[in-house]
C-alpha cells in the first residue's frame, strides 16, 4: 500500500507545533518505550514489490517553481529491502538515482548516482553523509531512509504521552543524533499515530537547536478501492523553500 511505504520510506514529518525543549535536558536519554517504537517503525515495509510515478514540486526561496518527475520502486527479499527513487532528465539536468538499502538489524546504506547521458557516477553514503538533497529538493537522501530512527538515542516523550495531531491520537518520539554533522540534524521529534503506528508529523532541529525542517503528511485519494497517500510537504525553515512530493496512480476504473 503506497500510503504505508511512503510514510516509512520518506523520512519525517515536520509540522509547526509546540517547540521541543532542549535535547540535553535531564531525562532526555533513551527509554525502553522509545527504543521499542523506533524498532517497530524501522522494520515496517510493504508486503509486495511495487512501482509508482510522481512529481517533486519545488518552490525556491525567491518564488521560482520547478517540477521534477520521478519514479519510485520497491524491491524486497527475506532479509533486506530497497527503496529506489529515480528522477527524469530534461536534457539539462542529469538523471539522479537514490537507492536506500534496508537490512534487518543493520544501519541503512545509500547509493547516490547521477547519469548525464554519457557517464554515470555513484557514491555510497551512510549516516550524516546522506544529509544532502535529492533532486535539488528539500528532501534529503537521509530523509528517504528515515535515518533518524537508526540513531542510538530514542525517547518516548513522557510529558506528551498522547497528543492529537491532524485529528489522530499520537505518541511523541524524540530521536537524538550523538554525532550530528555541521549541516545535519541534531534531533527529530516525530508524532506517531498511536493506532496505525505511522509517523504523520515531525520537526528536525540542527546543532544550534533551531528548527531546520518541518514536514506534513498531505491528503489521500482512493485508488482501486484502497486509500493511498496523495502528497506530502517538506518545508525548509532556514531557506524558506518548500517541496511537495506528489504521487500519480493508475486506476483500473473510475471511482
Amino acid at each position: 500500500m503506497i500510503a504505508r511505504w511512503t510514510l516509512y520510506a520518506l523520512a519525517f514529518a515536520f509540522l509547526a507545533s509546540p517547540r521541543a525543549e532542549a535535547a540535553d535536558k535531564p531525562g532526555s536519554r533513551s527509554n525502553a518505550e522509545g527504543q521499542s517504537l523506533a524498532a517497530e517503525l524501522r522494520s515496517a515495509r510493504p508486503t509486495e514489490n511495487l512501482e509508482v510515478t510522481g512529481l517533486l514540486r519545488i518552490r525556491e526561496a525567491d518564488g521560482r517553481r520547478t517540477r521534477i518527475p520521478f519514479r519510485y520502486r520497491f524491491r524486497s527479499d527475506d532479509k533486506s529491502w530497497q527503496n529506489i527513487y529515480e528522477t527524469e532528465t530534461d536534457g539539462q539536468v542529469a538523471q539522479e538515482t537514490v537507492v536506500v538499502i534496508h537490512t534487518e538489524d543493520r544501519p541503512n546504506q545509500y547509493v547516490h548516482s547521477h547519469n548525464d547521458g554519457t557517464n554515470t557516477s555513484g557514491t555510497a553514503l551512510s549516516g550524516d553523509t546522506a544529509m544532502v538533497p535529492f533532486g535539488h529538493s528539500d528532501f534529503w537522501i537521509a530523509d528517504l531512509g528515515m535515518e533518524f530512527l537508526h540513531w542510538p538515542e530514542q525517547r518516548l516523550v513522557q510529558e506528551a504521552r498522547i497528543k492529537m495531531r491532524k485529528g489522530r491520537p499520537c505518541k511523541v518520539l524524540e530521536s537524538t543524533n550523538p554525532r550530528p554533522g555541521a549541516a545535519g540534524y541534531t534531533r527529530v521529534r516525530s508524532w506517531i499515530d498511536a493506532e496505525k503506528k505511522q509517523p504523520i508529523l515531525a520537526e528536525a532541529y540542527g546543532p544550534d537547536n533551531k528548527l531546520v525542517k518541518e514536514f506534513e503528511i498531505g491528503s489521500v485519494t482512493k485508488v482501486n478501492g484502497k486509500w493511498e497517500l496523495k502528497n506530502m510537504e517538506m518545508r525548509n525553515a532556514r531557506t524558506d523553500s518548500q517541496t511537495i512530493l506528489e504521487f500519480k496512480y493508475e486506476r483500473n476504473a473510475p471511482e
